[in-house]
């Protein structure tokens, strides 16, 4: 039997306002104040040469490459997403696929710069080395991941989102209203 639609949403819904969120050393904030300080750091990069830059894998690559379009044509934000399919095999033959994002980020990425690194599992190597250079780099990053609470990835960033579920769909629709919820607060603050 296929569940309802009323069903679906309500599990996504639940997933949402469960969602778990911690500072760089691990410990919880609540959700309304890790929102407010992403939307204030990324809202403070407007009108300067900083930009947002985000990462992902598959459908977390779809998600962060629609959230870099909402920031900087809906809010006026730079962004950038490192997902173009050249860009990807020429670093994947010259340096390996764990390096596809890290080394975009250590020739793009500038001081005041911010990393975005989504990953469902929170285990892609590719983005858990893109995290490691940002930070090396002195980026301030935002990490979002699923299926298992403490997974690497969760405890990389200067905020971390968790979302407690082990269906990629149910992640990655999280993840993806998530970063609608963030760019709606950036292109009309309330």
């Amino acid at each position: 039997m296929v569940p309802s639609l009323d069903i679906y949403t309500s599990d996504l819904r639940t997933l949402l306002s469960a969602a778990v969120t911690t500072d760089h050393s691990g410990a919880p904030r609540p959700f309304a104040d890790a929102v407010s300080g992403v939307v204030a750091r990324i809202s403070a990069l407007r009108g300067t040469s900083a930009k947002v830059i985000a990462v992902g894998n598959g459908g977390s690559a779809a998600v962060v490459n629609h959230f870099v379009l909402d920031l900087w044509n809906n809010a006026n934000i730079r962004a950038v997403s490192f997902s173009d399919a050249s860009l990807l095999t020429c670093v994947a033959n010259d340096y390996g696929y764990p390096n596809v994002f890290r080394k975009p980020v250590e020739m793009f990425s500038d001081k005041g710069d911010i990393l975005m690194a989504v990953s469902s599992s929170g285990r892609s190597e590719n983005i858990l080395h893109a995290v490691e250079e940002a930070k090396a780099k002195g980026l301030w990053c935002v990490t979002m991941s699923g299926f298992k609470q403490g997974n690497p990835l969760s405890r990389l960033g200067d905020v971390n989102i968790f979302i407690n579920s082990g269906s990629y769909g149910m992640v990655e629709l999280a993840h993806s209203v998530l970063c609608h919820y963030l760019s709606d607060l950036l292109i009309k603050p309330r």
